[in-house]
């Protein structure tokens, strides 16, 4: 499927499906817990946002914010290799981005859960400059994790 940008501003950014995220998906998929899976996949966001998520339900914020963060920078990579410049949507109905997304949202949950609101405000901030909400990305965890826990 192809997409386009019928708005004026930057061409919406599409992580590719045959990226990191997809094998670790795999791995997720075939039994692995995400823990198990990074050594196989360190570049793949979704694996550090899904161990935010843990940390942030078991009342670890700092290691939630060290995982989200590591999810939110190799994410940072990937959107910068498709071509994204710092601006512009990033689809979260695409499932290569949700990683990325879901490792942004916990960086802002984490930051706020330690004090850091100015950093919570800014991930926030880029949610929704990046055409979605925290409400959209949160909503893609009950899926994958019911799946893979």
């Amino acid at each position: 499927m192809t997409h386009q940008n019928l708005l004026p501003g930057p061409a919406p950014t599409f992580l590719p499906v045959e990226g990191p995220d997809a094998a670790a998906r795999a791995a997720l998929a075939a039994g692995s817990r995400a823990r198990e899976a990074v050594p196989a996949s360190p570049a793949a966001s979704i694996l550090w946002a899904l161990l935010a998520e843990e940390a942030l339900a078991g009342q670890e914020p700092v290691a939630a914010y060290a995982y989200a963060r590591t999810g939110y920078h190799r994410g940072l990579d990937a959107l910068r290799r498709a071509g994204w410049k710092g601006q512009g949507p990033i689809p979260v109905d695409h499932q290569p981005n949700q990683g990325f997304l879901r490792a942004l949202l916990a960086l802002s949950e984490a930051a706020a859960a330690i004090g850091e609101q100015d950093e919570a405000d800014r991930c926030s901030t880029f949610l929704a400059d990046s055409g979605t909400s925290a409400e959209e990305v949160a909503a893609l965890r009950t899926t994958l994790n019911e799946e893979h826990q």
